[in-house]
C-alpha cells in the first residue's frame, strides 16, 4: 500500500505543517512515512505545494507527488491560480476547504471525480478565532479517507501543542473528521 498525497494553500497557511503532522501520526501507526515542500517566491501568501507519501513499505521514491490519491485545499483562493487536480488519480478524492458544497465546486472546477468539501475556515474561527485550517483539513482528510485513527492525530497535536492550543486544536480536527465521517456516510 502507498497513499500519495499532495496539499495546496498559501504560504504561512500551515500546508507544510498539515503534511509533516500527518507524515509522523502515520509513523506513529508504523507506517513508512516521507513529507516535503515545494514553494514558488518563498514568501507569505503565495502559493505553496506539500506532498506527503505513506506506506507500508519503506518509501523509496523522492520526487514530488504528480499523481496523487487525495489532494487536500486548505484555501480556496488557489483555485484561481493553481490547478489543484492535476494528476489526480481516476478513483482519487480532492477534499477542500471551501465555504460551498461539494457539487459546487464540481461544477466550478469542471471535474467528474470525488469532491468533498468542509468550511474549515469558518470552523477555525468558531474554535481558534483565527483563520488557520490546518489541522481542520488533517481532520478532514483522515475523517473522508481513514488513512490514520483520529485518536493517533490526538497523541500527535499533544505533542505539537501545549495547553489550551493542543485542546483547541484536539477540538479543530475531531470536528472536522466527524464532519467528513457524516459525509461519506
Amino acid at each position: 500500500m502507498l497513499i500519495e498525497v499532495r496539499f495546496h494553500g498559501r504560504g504561512g497557511q500551515g500546508v507544510v505543517t498539515a503534511a509533516d503532522f500527518l507524515a509522523v501520526a502515520g509513523f506513529k501507526e508504523g507506517y513508512y512515512t516521507l513529507s516535503f515542500p515545494t514553494f514558488g517566491a518563498e514568501k507569505r501568501g503565495t502559493p505553496v505545494a506539500s506532498f506527503l507519501r505513506i506506506s507500508d513499505e519503506p518509501v523509496v521514491v523522492r520526487d514530488e507527488v504528480y499523481t496523487p490519491d487525495y489532494v487536500v485545499v486548505l484555501d480556496p483562493s488557489v483555485f484561481e491560480s493553481v490547478n489543484v487536480v492535476s494528476g489526480l488519480k481516476q478513483n482519487g478524492m480532492l477534499i477542500a476547504n471551501y465555504p460551498k458544497g461539494s457539487e459546487d465546486l464540481k461544477m466550478d472546477l469542471k471535474i467528474k471525480g470525488k469532491v468533498l468539501t468542509v468550511n474549515a475556515t469558518k470552523l477555525a474561527m468558531k474554535i481558534l478565532g483565527r483563520p488557520i485550517t490546518n489541522t481542520a483539513m488533517v481532520g478532514a482528510l483522515v475523517g473522508a479517507t481513514g488513512i490514520l485513527k483520529l485518536e493517533t492525530l490526538k497523541e500527535t497535536v499533544e505533542e505539537l501543542f501545549e495547553g489550551s492550543l493542543a485542546e483547541k486544536n484536539k477540538q479543530l480536527i475531531e470536528e472536522a473528521y466527524n464532519y467528513m465521517r457524516g459525509m461519506c456516510r
